[in-house]
């Protein structure tokens, strides 16, 4: 009987194969643990770095004009780091053209009665029309103007009638915080607002609205701050925010001497405060909610 020959040699080393050198298979040695935990833990790695990837080109390709970002061209607002990331950027733009808005609702630079359009809107702050959109429709939230289908935002058109109706609130939720105050609060606390109210009287002989409107609620949020109900101030922030909105007709806005006179009354409702003169308090709060 013809003896077999040798046995080919397996070039693929799979496990169980011959050898010409040796007489045992020769067995593949399994990866040991923790060479595996590192080549599991690098794939893993690289899943999240594409991920990450996907995610950030995904952004920069749908995010850019309907979200908010800026687009090719526009140049950005100031203060606005181009580095930052995506959300971040976008939060800040939007944020910065709803105090753009809010000043030149304050200054009459928008009109009440008149339509304006993002895109025009966005031209004029150097951005996108979508963070224009944004801010305006937080605008339409808080009253300031209406939504006109494929037109863009009007201005509500106020009278007086709305005016006297936000001093009467504010007079129901303010006056009695602050009689309180009158009575609880030491005349080194009310010190401390002096600042404040000279700031709101050096704001309004500029003869800016916009500028002293903003020193005027700063006031007013730090003396009911003192009651330590962050509701209430924002509350009553929201409120004086509205009666600052110019009315209808150039000549119902307040002029340079209403500023003047209106700072006035901070310096004047300090002092009596420190006097704890209730109804010089009184009296002085509702006239300055009457004035706006």
């Amino acid at each position: 009987m013809e003896q077999a020959g040798p046995r080919p040699r397996d070039t693929h080393g799979s496990p169980g194969t011959g050898s010409p050198d040796m007489g045992k298979a020769a067995v593949r040695v399994p990866p040991q643990p923790r060479a595996a935990a590192e080549v599991s833990r690098g794939r893993d790695r690289e899943l999240d770095r594409a991920r990450d990837r996907e995610r950030d080109r995904g952004a920069a390709e749908a995010g850019g004009s309907a979200r908010g970002e800026h687009t090719h061209g526009e140049p950005p607002l100031p203060g606005i780091a181009a580095a930052r990331p995506a959300v971040v950027q976008r939060t800040s733009v939007r944020g910065q053209v709803l105090d753009a808005l809010r000043t030149a609702l304050v200054a009459g630079e928008l009109a009440p009665g008149e339509v304006y359009s993002a895109p025009v809107l966005g031209e004029r702050f150097g951005v996108s029309a979508t963070p224009v959109r944004e801010a305006m429709q937080q605008l339409a939230l808080e009253g300031a103007v209406e939504v006109v289908p494929n037109r863009g935002f009007r201005v509500v058109e106020r009278g007086a009638r709305e005016l006297a109706e936000l001093a009467e609130i504010r007079g129901l939720i303010e006056v009695p915080v602050m009689l309180r105050l009158a009575r609880t609060v030491s005349a080194g606390r009310w010190a401390e607002l002096r600042p404040l109210a000279e700031a709101s009287v050096r704001a309004a002989s500029t003869g800016c609205r916009a500028t002293y409107a903003e020193t005027d609620r700063a006031f007013h949020r730090a003396v009911l701050a003192l009651a330590g109900n962050e509701q209430l101030v924002r509350i009553a922030d929201d409120l004086h925010r509205r009666a600052q909105w110019p009315l209808v007709g150039g000549s119902a806005s307040r002029g340079h001497a209403d500023l003047i006179a209106d700072a006035a009354e901070h310096t004047a409702l300090l002092d009596a405060l420190i006097a704890q003169d209730l109804v010089v308090v009184q009296s002085l709060v509702r006239e300055h909610f009457a004035g706006g």
